[in-house]
C-alpha cells in the first residue's frame, strides 16, 4: 500500500501576485506575436500590396501597449516584493543562504536531470518557489530590464514624448540601432525558452507531487504536507492555512 500524507491547504499567492502573473503572461504573448510580425511583416514577405492599409500601425500599437503594461505590472511587483506576504518577499529570489544553494542543487538533480531522490527530506520540499525557480526569476527580471531598455531605445527614434527618449543612449551604448535590434530579438528567444521550461516544470511538479501547482496561480492555494508546516511553522499565520 502506498504511503499517504496529511496535507493542509495553504494560501500562498496573494491576489496582486496572481494578477501580476497573468497580466505578464498575456502581455508577453502579445509582445512576442506582434514582435515577430513587426520583424517579419507578412505583407512585405509575400509581396502583398499594403500601401493603403494601416494594419502594421495597429500591430505596433498593440506591441507598445503590451510593453507599457508589462513594465507597469513589473514595477508594481517590485513594490509587492516589499509589501506582500512571505512568499512574495524579495528575499525568496536571492539564494543567499547555504540552504538555498543546497535546494538549487537538489532541484537540478531531481527535477532537471531526473536523478532519484534518495534523501526525501522535508526541507527539500518547497512550499512556495523552489530556490532554482526563484533564482531563474531573478535572472529573467534582469533580462526583462534589458529587453525593455532595448525596446524603448528603438521606440525613442520616432517617439514624441519623454519616456522612450530616456533610453536613446542605449543605441549609442550598443553600437547602433542594428545592434540594439539584434539584442532585442535575442532576448525574445531567451524569454521563449524560459516560457517552455517554466511550463514544463510546473506541469511536471503538478503531475509528480499533485499539490495543485498549476491551479495555485488561479486560486492562490497549494496543498502542503502538515509535517512540512510543523517544521517551519514560523512561515505561516493562522489566516494563511485552511484544512
Amino acid at each position: 500500500m502506498a504511503k499517504t500524507f496529511n496535507f493542509k491547504r495553504v494560501y500562498l499567492w496573494q491576489l496582486p501576485v496572481r494578477i501580476f502573473h497573468w497580466t505578464t503572461v498575456f502581455s508577453m504573448f502579445a509582445l512576442i506575436i506582434t514582435g515577430f510580425l513587426i520583424a517579419y511583416p507578412p505583407a512585405i514577405n509575400s509581396n502583398v500590396e499594403a500601401s493603403n492599409s494601416y494594419w502594421m500601425g495597429y500591430i505596433r500599437l498593440i506591441h507598445f501597449i503590451a510593453a507599457f503594461l508589462a513594465v507597469a505590472v513589473a514595477v508594481f511587483r517590485l513594490y509587492w516584493a516589499f509589501a506582500g506576504n512571505k512568499f512574495a518577499d524579495w528575499r525568496n529570489f536571492v539564494p543567499y543562504s547555504k540552504k538555498g544553494w543546497k535546494n538549487i542543487w537538489h532541484v537540478l538533480k531531481v527535477d532537471i536531470l531526473l536523478f532519484p531522490d534518495k534523501e526525501h527530506k522535508l526541507s527539500n520540499i518547497s512550499i512556495g518557489h523552489n530556490h532554482l525557480a526563484a533564482t531563474s526569476y531573478l535572472i529573467m527580471a534582469v533580462l526583462f530590464i534589458m529587453q525593455a531598455a532595448t525596446g524603448f531605445a528603438l521606440m525613442s527614434e520616432t517617439a514624441t514624448w519623454w519616456f522612450p527618449k530616456m533610453f536613446g543612449w542605449v543605441i549609442g551604448f550598443c553600437g547602433g540601432d542594428i545592434s540594439v535590434r539584434y539584442y532585442h530579438h535575442l532576448f525574445t528567444y531567451l524569454f521563449m525558452a524560459f516560457i517552455v521550461i517554466h511550463v514544463y516544470l510546473v506541469l511536471f511538479h503538478d503531475y509528480i507531487e499533485a499539490r495543485g501547482e498549476t491551479s495555485a496561480m488561479l486560486s492562490g492555494y497549494k496543498f502542503v504536507r502538515s509535517e512540512r508546516i510543523d517544521q517551519d511553522d514560523d512561515e505561516f499565520t493562522p489566516s494563511a492555512m485552511r484544512d
